[in-house]
């Protein structure tokens, strides 16, 4: 009897079948599954998260980066509640803080510099051995009955501190260096991540450092920010795949304080950080004289958890932007119209009208934050990334500290709802720097015949 080869068959053909003097057989390979089964197995497609930490080696970096992160909410409250507990005076435990501010102001960008040059792996550790070394000092100093001079320079140490947000970004923009749609959709989601990221550290790093002075001893959350300081570097800096190549010393691109550009965009930074300054420090204030001083802390989380969680939404929901000049224009104006809540709900003397104002005015902030990050990004040479970022991060503590000491004095000299005005002139004059950045980059790109990427 003749051999047929196998025949795909339809639902109703059998598997053996006989057609004159012709044994056919039908194979199994190429049957068509039932569309009830097609249905059931289809697999929905990978989200923007899911996509972005897909990448090898991606995962072991952010944990690192996380771990190290934390103490950055920590150090600050936990050198106030040690020094003011042990010495009674929450004024030097303030300029014991403030001297160690102005100290990471100078040297974070050197830091970030040595990075570019040599290495994160190289750069990091050494500099955060010292930085742990410094927090321990001031520690020893505070227990010990040291003299006051020496809190201030055991805190200054801790300047040397690398910028481990920073750090990540450059990482994410290695890995997604390549011009097309689909790196930049990344990077996009990758700013918007560690922008949440920062927020949430900011958000949970008080909590846990006042918990773990309070409920151990003084010194715990100290030495706790030191142990995951250097834990989370250690890990971070392991990931060697990951870690963007060196430049060198030769070939080098002009320092990023050169570029006008740069320097309009940090303007907009330090503006930004006048917002964060002036209203934490009107809110505990407002809070305090309403007679509800230990609820000043939450009502503050609220407003780092609104931009925490705006600032995942706008990676997953928001697309890149092909004018990020004029993207930051708009998010500027926004966070200028949404700080006006808080102040219509102090004005109000509502205490829960304030919480929501805060809540809402944080969902602006975020979206500010990554287009002035990837804004930096494209600017930036990429041999001078790090520098370029740590910059920013400086302006911004250089704004926050202008705007806590302009927020304090407000506080003393008028009613503290009325101190809500001053974050939202500094998101007005953010605005107005965004939008002139806007006109010079607009009017640049139309001289040079050609539109400019930013």
């Amino acid at each position: 009897m003749p051999y047929s080869a196998p025949q795909a068959r339809s639902s109703d053909t059998p598997l053996v079948t006989v057609t004159g003097s012709t044994l056919v057989l039908a194979s199994r390979a190429t049957d068509t599954p039932p569309t009830h089964h097609r249905k059931r197995g289809r697999v929905r497609p990978p989200g923007p998260y899911a996509r972005l930490f897909a990448v090898p080696g991606a995962r072991a970096f952010t944990l690192g980066n996380l771990i190290a992160r934390l103490p950055m909410g920590m150090f600050s409250v936990s050198a106030v509640l040690m020094i003011a507990g042990s010495r009674g005076s929450y004024a030097l435990a303030g300029a014991v803080t403030a001297t160690g501010l102005a100290a990471t102001a100078l040297a974070a960008p050197w830091t970030a510099r040595l990075v570019d040059r040599y290495g994160q792996a190289r750069t990091a550790v050494p500099a955060t051995v010292i930085a742990a070394a410094g927090s321990l000092a001031l520690l020893l100093c505070v227990r010990y009955g040291a003299p006051a001079w020496t809190l201030f320079a055991a805190y200054a140490a801790t300047a040397t501190t690398p910028n481990t947000g920073g750090m990540s970004r450059a990482r994410w923009a290695y890995l997604h260096r390549e011009p097309t749609p689909a790196n930049a959709a990344a990077l996009h989601t990758a700013n918007s991540f560690e922008q949440a990221a920062d927020e949430l550290c900011f958000m949970l790093g008080p909590v846990v450092a006042a918990f773990l002075c309070s409920a151990l001893f003084p010194e715990a959350g100290t030495l706790t920010g030191a142990v995951l300081l250097l834990s989370g570097v250690l890990i971070f800096a392991a990931q060697r795949t990951t870690e963007p190549p060196v430049s060198g010393r030769t070939a080098r691109s002009p320092a990023p304080l050169r570029d006008p550009a740069t320097t309009a965009l940090l303007a907009v930074f330090l503006a930004t950080g006048a917002v964060f300054g002036s209203t934490e420090v009107v809110t505990l204030a407002y809070t305090d004289a309403r007679g509800h001083g230990a609820w000043g802390g939450a009502v503050l989380a609220l407003q780092a958890a609104g931009s925490c969680a705006a600032g995942l939404l706008h990676g997953s929901l928001i697309r890149p932007a092909r004018n990020v000049h004029r993207r930051l224009a708009l998010c500027t104006a926004g966070m200028t119209l949404m700080l006006t809540l808080p102040l219509l709900a102090a004005l109000s003397g509502s205490l829960p009208l304030l919480a929501c104002g805060l809540l809402l005015a944080g969902t602006a902030t975020a979206p500010t934050m990554v287009t002035g990050m990837t804004l930096i990004q494209h600017l930036t040479p990429q041999d001078r990334l790090n520098e370029g970022m740590t910059l920013s991060v400086t302006a911004l503590l250089g704004g926050t500290a202008a705007g806590s000491a302009a927020g304090g004095w407000t506080v003393d000299h008028a009613p503290p709802s009325h101190g809500y005005v001053l974050p939202l002139c500094a998101a007005a004059l953010a605005l107005l720097l965004a939008t002139t950045a806007t006109t010079t980059a607009t009017a640049t790109a139309a001289t040079t015949g050609g539109r400019s990427k930013t």
